[in-house]
């Protein structure tokens, strides 16, 4: 029997706080699924340094408590923002839309103590935007003993069955998504027994160390295509030293940019400083790559901004050089776009969620037992 397709908004704005990433998806929440639209909405600068200057102030649960003024006004501000989002892509597909999974901004995240603060108000945006909401996707599966992160790996499944059939990759496939943090999928088969089927973790930073290093040291966000790193020279030793002092031994544990910083990198230029960030950042990334794939043949594909990086690209193919069973192409070689698969993904769980369908397991958060995750507001 055919199972009911629903129509979703994802609503995805990540840990580079740049803007919001929107994507118009159609789904069954199990094998169908379908892209429609994409769009992407850029914050305003005076948004984007709130929630950046907000974000660097909250680094603990106390922060949280005082700041708890100012983080209700700006998730005010936020909501309007993602509202406006929503109504001017609507006017371009005015067909019926049945949920929006709305992800908010991550402001702070700590699973050992079991907090996790995106802002973004479920009930003020469906009263704005008339539609049945999903939000607050990570708290339940941090309550049941997991990171929290990531939660893309069940959209991951639906995308390698496609490309498999459609391109012929074998199994296992891997996603690599470079956003803020840089985090890893393994889909090892086609079934549908996600438990055993399915592994992911983050596994370094992505771009949030060298977008910072440009915005402290340049007027400039982030360097486009990699081009300030290759204009530059890695200092091996600060390298070197950096890799010594910061050793992930253990992959069980999701990551956030407050992990990071890049006082390691005092006092070289601009670009032999992002040369060196950007090299730091590729051998965390490799080093990642190379515990999942377990000496097996595995494709990884791509997205995220960080696939734009032409000398991050580079940098983590030379790290893994020697590993000949690892592959990497850039996601959008296979008739995706790299650039929204996060949006599109939170479309797709809000559609499971709705279901009541498990959203995270515990080979991909480590949570107790599989977790049905977000919460369902209808305010009109």
């Amino acid at each position: 029997m055919k199972k009911k397709l629903y129509t979703a908004i994802g609503l995805m704005s990540g840990t580079s706080m740049d803007g919001i990433d929107l994507s118009i998806i159609s789904s069954d929440g199990y094998d169908e699924f379908s892209n429609i639209l994409d769009d992407y909405y850029e914050y305003d600068k005076n948004l984007q340094d709130q929630l950046v200057r907000l974000r660097d102030l909250v680094l603990t649960k106390k922060d949280l408590l005082q700041n708890s003024e100012k983080l209700r006004e700006l998730e005010r501000n936020l909501t309007l923002f993602h509202a406006d989002a929503v109504n001017q892509s609507l006017k371009k597909y005015r067909d019926p839309i049945d949920l929006i999974g709305f992800h908010g901004q991550t402001i702070f995240h700590n699973p050992n103590e079991k907090i996790t603060n995106q802002l973004g108000d479920g009930k003020l945006l469906s009263q704005l935007i008339k539609k049945k909401v999903i939000y607050d996707f990570r708290q339940a599966d941090i309550q049941n003993y997991g990171q929290g992160a990531p939660l893309t790996p069940i959209f991951h499944h639906i995308l390698s069955k496609k490309i498999n059939q459609n391109f012929n990759i074998k199994f296992p496939i891997g996603f690599l998504n470079i956003g803020g943090i840089a985090n890893v999928t393994k889909v090892i088969n086609e079934t549908d027994n996600f438990q055993n089927n399915l592994s992911a973790f983050d596994i370094g930073p992505g771009n949030c160390l060298i977008d910072e290093w440009i915005r402290n040291n340049s007027n400039k966000k982030f360097d486009k295509n990699g081009e300030l790193a290759n204009a530059g020279k890695v200092d091996q030793l600060i390298l070197n030293q950096a890799i010594d002092n910061f050793k992930i031994n253990s992959y069980s544990q999701s990551l956030d940019i407050k992990n990071f910083d890049v006082s390691f990198a005092r006092g070289l230029s601009l670009e032999d400083g992002c040369a060196t960030i950007t090299a730091f950042t590729a051998y965390l990334i490799s080093e990642g790559l190379k515990y999942i794939s377990q000496k097996k043949n595995i494709t990884f594909l791509v997205c995220g901004g960080g696939r734009k990086n032409i000398n991050l690209i580079n940098c983590i193919k030379n790290y893994t050089s020697n590993e000949n069973n690892i592959t990497l192409e850039i996601i959008d070689n296979y008739n995706l776009n790299g650039d929204y698969i996060e949006s599109q993904a939170f479309g797709f769980l809000a559609i499971r969620s709705f279901l009541n369908l498990p959203i995270s397991f515990s080979t991909t958060t480590g949570c107790k037992e599989f977790t049905v995750g977000g919460k369902l507001v209808e305010n009109f």
